[in-house]
């Protein structure tokens, strides 16, 4: 089991949760049950950043470009994840997680009934501290720098802010999760190297880790071992580094 230095444990980790459909594939299977496969995997990691202290925990869970895939699989990943939610709420509520979802819920194609278990897994959970879990949920980032940029394009016709004054605040400010802390570490599953559209503003200075592990292999000590590779490195947001 890595050793981890307790007082450089990240505040924020990030996960691409990628590998899915390939951990399937190999073994002859469906590509939903790779995605049935992850669900366990989820809750190890999140169990396991909770006895860490880690305070916010991202998971890309959809994004704004999987609407490609097959109209099967887009039907499975919208049906289980409310019914993750229906079955998985309580135990997270119990643990003091508090649930966001950061994205598009309002896009015609996510169903009714996703909204509504979406919304009643933030009311239930809204007030918990003990850690933030955000799922990336119809999730682009560059729709959601879009977004920002669009909102104060119309504060500034609106007259409520003056478009000098817009800097690097005021953009983090209109993001979707605006209190949430950039993330010290962002892991992709895979082997694949690449943010895929995800956090690509809030991750200009985060430490990447990629590991060849798929998803449905992943686990609390993988997420461990990530996290003791990145207390080796050395952090240094752009400023040159001591002798």
């Amino acid at each position: 089991m890595a050793e981890l230095d307790q007082s450089r444990m990240p505040r924020h980790i990030a996960i691409i949760l990628d590998g899915n459909g390939r951990w399937a594939n190999a073994r002859g299977l469906p590509r939903t049950v790779g995605h049935a496969q992850g669900e366990p995997v989820l809750f190890d990691v999140i169990e396991t950043a909770l006895d860490l202290g880690v305070e916010w925990l991202t998971a890309y869970v959809f994004s704004t470009e999987n609407w490609s895939r097959s109209d099967e699989e887009v039907a499975f990943l919208m049906e289980f994840n409310k019914d993750l939610l229906r079955r998985r709420r309580d135990d997270m509520n119990g643990w003091g997680v508090r649930i966001r979802f950061v994205g598009d819920r309002d896009d015609p194609r996510v169903p009714d009934s996703l909204r509504a278990e979406i919304a009643a897994a933030e009311e239930l959970t809204a007030t918990n501290t003990t850690m933030h879990l955000l799922f990336a949920f119809n999730y682009g980032s560059r729709r959601e720098i879009a977004d920002a940029a669009r909102a104060l394009a119309l504060e500034a016709v609106a007259g409520t802010i003056e478009p000098g004054s817009i800097d690097m605040a005021e953009v983090s400010g209109h993001l979707y999760a605006p209190d949430a802390p950039d993330p010290d570490l962002v892991i992709r599953t895979s082997g694949e190297q690449r943010l895929s559209n995800f956090l690509m503003w809030q991750a200009a200075y985060s430490e990447l880790i990629f590991t060849d592990v798929l998803w449905p292999d992943f686990s609390g000590e993988v997420l461990r071992d990530c996290i003791a590779e990145y207390q080796t490195r050395t952090r240094r947001f752009g400023s040159a580094e001591e002798a």
